[in-house]
């Protein structure tokens, strides 16, 4: 159910649980049963209204807060979500809940010293898009480097930064990376291996000032302000 992208995984274990998942149109109510490819999965109508439930949240995340669970005394990112700090522009009909917390979950990190675009999810569907062994959705950040030798970074370095760099003994997908003015790089990645950028950088010889989130696929941040955030649209795809 989770890779023919019809919920998550703990949504699946949920519906099976309730009795809302069908085979050949036959109630599966076994955790763990074996479907064959010719088979039918059918889904109950109580799911797919459960699930047009589920809140997808923007937020601009701050300096100083963590994407996750809280760690090392640091807030994480959700706690920011509340009625009070809902961007006044937001466009979305939708009325902000205390519920909409319950499983509200990244997709996709921020390092805490960085900033800008963070998607909080309720839908499976979503996160799976995003951050999926398959997604190859571009998330787009504003880099703010200093180099560490005399002069400029040279042309053959910032073609390794687009591509030929390995992390973990991992060769990196190709990148997009191009100078945005004279000390800010713009980068376009399809991965996100933890503090990739930051250690690319490092690669060449550059240290990271400052990290700006600023798109994941066709969603911007715009004008959101810091701390604030707002519903992702039901007219907006990632």
């Amino acid at each position: 159910m989770s890779e023919l992208g019809l919920c998550s995984r703990r949504e699946a274990d949920e519906w099976i649980e309730r009795g809302w998942v069908r085979v050949d149109g036959q109630v599966v109510s076994q955790l763990g049963s074996k479907v064959l490819p010719h088979q039918k999965i059918t889904i109950e109508r109580q799911a797919n209204a459960e699930q047009a439930k589920r809140v997808t949240i923007l937020i601009n995340k701050p300096v100083g807060y963590v994407s996750g669970q809280a760690e090392d005394g640091y807030k994480p990112a959700f706690t920011l979500v509340n009625a009070e700090s809902r961007w006044k522009d937001d466009k979305s009909p939708e009325i902000f809940h205390p519920k909409q917390l319950k499983n509200l979950a990244p997709a996709g990190r921020l390092d805490i010293d960085s900033v800008g675009l963070l998607v909080l999810t309720q839908d499976g569907r979503v996160a799976k898009r995003l951050i999926g062994q398959d997604s190859e959705i571009e998330k787009e950040y504003l880099v703010r480097v200093k180099y560490s030798k005399p002069g400029r970074l040279p042309d053959d370095q910032l073609k390794l930064l687009n591509h030929g760099l390995s992390l973990d003994g991992k060769a990196l997908q190709p990148a997009k990376v191009r100078w945005q003015n004279d000390d800010q790089l713009r980068f376009v990645l399809k991965e996100g291996k933890k503090r990739q950028i930051r250690r690319m950088c490092e690669a060449v010889g550059l240290k990271v000032i400052g990290l700006k989130r600023i798109r994941i696929g066709k969603v911007a941040l715009g004008n959101l302000p810091a701390g604030q955030w707002r519903y992702l649209q039901p007219d907006e795809q990632f």
